[in-house]
């Protein structure tokens, strides 16, 4: 039969025309090129009054679309949380009693078809594979976070301690100046959370002392029997998590909020700090909180400094007013953080160098040849 550049819907009415004049169903259908089913299909249109255009294959519905609330609320949850990513937000959802929610997927598809997630923004979330306690108070990791300006024209400094092994944020302090405050922040964690058995810091002048001595600050914490742990210099990887814990809270506060004065900012900080640890679940932690994981030390901190006695094989030698030590040939210098304190001398087995040791730890090594530092790296004995 000539098709010529009929249009379908007109092969379709000739269709009709000729089985209704025809006594031959199945003759007309061969003539047409169409089977008897799709024959009757169309004489039950023109019959029925549909039409003889082709109908949308859409589905009508669809069976795992995300209800219009439950989207809503995902949307509420990322506009009040703007950090939060998908797999983050369900787990709180779940964690207050919400069922028969979408995958993560899906999640993370209703952010992104809504604006709140870029393909740059993913990109800066990639997993990185960080070294990890295995114990609560383990370890502490502390830095300051970079100041930001306040609407009074002051700038807040926050100062920030996190547990290695649990990601819980033990203190937040927002201040006004870096100066003489890490101690006092530190003691106050102390008394609430107990010791650590070590604080990991970088070498900023707040927490590594200057002309190679040592900070009231690192002294503070070995007369506590806490050792004081340094990244490398210009290796901030070092002190991985609370690297990420400052890009938290910059994408889930500091971005989104501006205070009127560093008083506001502090309180501010505190309100996130509790929603941190006890609300936003942590990937790293299978989705808990970090709440549920920390537990607090069972090393009770003492205002008062235990007093230490040394072993009596080595010499015990005062530390003068100007921070040196005579040893041997040799006068060199420590701290003068350390004044009028005592420290033994030990040789080392090779004979080519001595250690200085204060209290329980070994703070400086030097030549028995020069009498030159060559090292100064705190370690426990």
């Amino acid at each position: 039969m000539p098709w010529g550049n009929k249009t379908v819907e007109s092969l379709r009415e000739e269709f009709i025309v000729a089985a209704e004049s025809s006594s031959n169903f199945s003759s007309v259908c061969r003539e047409f090129g169409i089977s008897r089913r799709t024959g009757y299909k169309w004489i039950d249109r023109h019959q029925n009054g549909d039409g003889l255009s082709d109908r949308s294959h859409a589905r009508l519905t669809i069976g795992n679309q995300t209800a219009p609330e439950i989207e809503a609320l995902i949307l509420s949850v990322r506009s009040e949380n703007p950090g939060w990513g998908g797999k983050t937000i369900r787990q709180v959802l779940l964690n207050h009693g919400y069922t028969d929610l979408p995958c993560i997927k899906t999640f993370n598809n209703i952010l992104k078809r809504n604006g709140y997630i870029t393909p740059e923004e993913s990109l800066k979330h990639k997993p990185f594979v960080r070294f990890e306690k295995d114990h609560c108070n383990e370890m502490w990791q502390t830095d300051f976070k970079g100041e930001f300006s306040t609407k009074s024209g002051a700038y807040c400094f926050p100062l920030d301690i996190l547990d290695d092994h649990s990601r819980f944020l033990i203190k937040i302090q927002g201040l006004p100046n870096t100066a003489n405050a890490v101690l006092p922040c530190f003691k106050a964690a102390f008394e609430e959370f107990g010791m650590p058995n070590s604080v990991l810091s970088d070498n900023g002048a707040q927490f590594a002392g200057f002309r190679q001595g040592y900070t009231q600050f690192e002294k503070w914490l070995m007369n506590h029997d806490v050792l004081p742990i340094h990244g490398r210099i210009k290796h901030p990887q070092t002190q991985g998590k609370i690297e990420r814990f400052h890009r938290t809270m910059k994408s889930e506060l500091l971005k989104h909020c501006e205070f009127e004065d560093v008083s506001d900012a502090d309180k501010g900080l505190q309100e996130w700090r509790k929603k941190y640890n006890t609300i936003r679940p942590h990937e790293a932690l299978g989705m808990k909180c970090p709440a549920d994981v920390y537990t607090p030390s069972t090393r009770i901190y003492c205002d008062q400094v235990k007093p230490y006695s040394y072993g009596g094989q080595h010499h015990v030698i005062k530390v003068n007013s100007w921070g040196y030590v005579r040893f041997d040939k040799w006068q060199v210098y420590l701290s003068e953080t350390m004044i009028d304190e005592h420290v033994e001398f030990r040789p080392n087995p090779l004979g080519d160098s001595f250690v200085v040791c204060y209290r329980n730890f070994k703070i400086a090594e030097f030549s028995t040849i020069d009498g030159k530092l060559l090292n100064r790296k705190v370690s426990r004995l």
